[in-house]
């Protein structure tokens, strides 16, 4: 026997609905059902198709995904380089879809840090690297830059942060690849930002410098306490993060969790590392491909609900094609 809800009960769920916390509330940065479209020729192409991610504060993770998969799509975003089409986003307190032509110069000025996997374009070649750092704090209009002096010691102590004072009076095209991106950073990092986004930025170095600069990275995470989401198809360097989040068909698909555990015998420290599917807020799940072949699945899926888990099925009828 069924019985229909009453006013009250509507009354009640729509009011505990209001007080519960809006997604993301936590977060410093929130993407809820993010959509993004693109035209080219006339014809639409979906970047992002709903896509949700949340990043704590202090959290430094990476994104993986193939090309085209929407992952360069969301850093645009992030970075206030692009808007979303539908959908909503926040970094730091900031609506991305909300903010003006004026609110974004100041977003990517004050908020966001971005580097580029071209290191031709984190550098004005023209400035040493410690005129580079100080370029971001005079054009913010920082009270507490103001003077030249409070400018250059910034610089320096990044660049000494980063282990490349050593290239403080020195032009872009009298450094390595490697030490332009650890100045790439130290500039990313000038106006103390929220956030600290990078695209392939060890895309054009060679293996060991690419640990190189990472240790820039986590160095960045542990002693200023900056947020880092780093773009990258180099699997060493996402293994090196706690979390790595990969993208496909524009939503996130699965999530890689790692964590350190210590033999209580020997001490031995280890890292373990578990993936996960992501469920986003639709209720979509992507599975992956290798798991689908590997049981023939192929349009439709049968679920059944037990009491801890949900299992799923081939559909019998693809199962006798």
């Amino acid at each position: 026997m069924t019985t229909n809800p009453t006013l009250s009960d509507l009354a009640d769920k729509a009011a505990a609905a209001r007080s519960a916390p809006a997604y993301g509330h936590d977060a410093l940065i929130s993407c809820d059902r993010l959509v993004r479209i693109f035209t080219a020729d006339g014809v639409e192409v979906q970047a992002l198709q709903g896509l949700d991610l949340l990043v704590r504060e202090g959290e430094l993770m990476a994104l993986v995904g193939a090309s085209g998969s929407g992952k360069s799509t969301l850093m645009n975003i992030l970075a206030g380089l692009d808007t979303p089409t539908a959908g909503a986003a926040r970094v730091a307190g900031h609506d991305l879809l909300a903010m003006t032509a004026k609110d974004r110069l100041a977003y990517r000025r004050e908020v966001v840090g971005f580097v580029w996997q071209q290191t031709s374009r984190n550098l004005l070649p023209y400035l040493t690297a410690a005129q580079n750092v100080a370029l971001p704090l005079q054009l913010s209009g920082n009270r507490a830059h103001a003077r030249r002096r409070a400018r250059t010691q910034r610089a320096l102590e990044l660049l000494e942060l980063l282990s490349v004072a050593d290239c403080r009076d020195r032009h872009p095209h009298q450094m390595s690849g490697g030490q332009q991106q650890r100045v790439a950073i130290a500039v990313a990092l000038a106006n103390d930002p929220a956030v600290l986004l990078a695209d392939e930025p060890t895309g054009e170095l060679d293996s060991g410098t690419a640990e190189q600069i990472f240790a820039a990275f986590r160095t960045a995470n542990e002693h200023l306490g900056t947020t880092i989401v780093i773009v990258t198809h180099d699997q060493a360097v996402a293994s090196e993060v706690r979390r790595t989040v990969a993208i496909r068909d524009g939503r996130t698909s699965t999530e890689v969790l790692r964590r350190s555990e210590v033999d209580a015998t020997t001490g031995h420290e280890t890292v373990v590392a578990r993936e996960y599917a992501m469920l986003d807020r639709a209720g979509r799940l992507q599975l992956p491909a290798e798991y689908t072949r590997a049981l023939g699945m192929r349009d439709r899926v049968a679920l059944e609900l037990e009491s801890d888990h949900i299992g799923v099925w081939p559909d019998d009828h693809d199962a006798e094609k």
